[in-house]
């Protein structure tokens, strides 16, 4: 068996194989510009192949992963419906990045505000469901911790749901493959994050119709394995999840890369 990992950056590429039962588990002969990376089975765990994947660094938007993680699972928990209206709090209007325009006081689905979140990168999207599971943001953030804690990671620590730069903000690849393999193990969640697109139910807005901005998952076979990529100006940098066949590659760039734009601009 041989398995392929390519990851394909604006003008640059992080690849990965792995031949029979050979693990790379130290840096092999190819050259990785990422500061910190990380290959490990989706299945088992085991980890492929590491470089500083217990550095801190900072997530950028693949924070809202967790985000996404902990939604799905308090809805579980209360067996409560993915397509119930909610408010949107004061809170979720105005804030800064890429954002679905909610404005105070409008009447959204749950399921909507997720699909905003993970394909657009709603950083109001996040806010309000940080708002609305955790009944206030800072709760809620309490509750990321203490379920990072709980899935075993080590080096993370979140003070916001959107990844918005904080200097305490922070996690490790390693930490970052662990809450990304949780995640993929929730069945909406993957059905979100693999959407091409996404029509919202908001008659009072002209922003209904949700793009993934993962180009990735129209252009090439496979691409809809794509997870979610964060980037944020200096000091956050390119953070990209990968999921594919069962193998999920994570890493982050702690500094701005020539090469490591996306072709779409700088995200939030």
């Amino acid at each position: 068996i041989i398995m392929t990992l390519a990851v394909v950056l604006t003008g640059m590429y992080i690849c990965a194989q792995r031949h029979g039962d050979v693990m790379w588990t130290s840096a092999p002969d190819f050259a990785i510009s990422a500061g910190q990376a990380i290959l490990v089975d989706g299945d088992t765990g085991r980890v492929l192949y590491e470089k500083a994947a217990d550095q801190r660094a900072y997530p950028a938007s693949t924070t809202k992963i967790m985000t996404a993680l902990l939604t799905l699972e308090i809805l579980e928990k209360y067996d409560s419906p993915l397509d119930q209206k909610v408010e949107i709090p004061a809170e979720a209007e105005g804030v800064e990045g890429s954002s679905l325009y909610l404005k105070a006081g409008e009447k959204i689905s749950i399921e909507d505000l997720l699909y905003g979140m993970m394909l657009v990168s709603g950083n109001d999207s996040a806010v309000a469901l940080s708002c609305i599971i955790g009944g206030t943001q800072q709760h809620f953030i309490e509750m990321m911790n203490r379920r990072a804690d709980a899935i075993g990671c080590t080096g993370t620590h979140f003070t916001n749901p959107n990844g918005l730069f904080d200097e305490d903000h922070y996690t490790t690849a390693r930490d970052l493959a662990n809450i990304t393999r949780t995640a993929m193990k929730n069945k909406t969640f993957s059905r979100i994050v693999a959407a091409k697109e996404w029509n919202a139910d908001r008659p009072g807005s002209t922003y209904r119709h949700f793009v993934n901005k993962n180009k990735t998952v129209r252009q090439f076979d496979g691409g809809q394995d794509r997870l979610y990529q964060g980037f944020r100006a200096n000091p956050c940098g390119f953070c990209y999840p990968r999921w594919k066949e069962r193998h999920l590659c994570c890493h982050e760039c702690s500094q701005l890369v020539p090469g490591c734009l996306p072709a779409d601009g700088i995200r939030f």
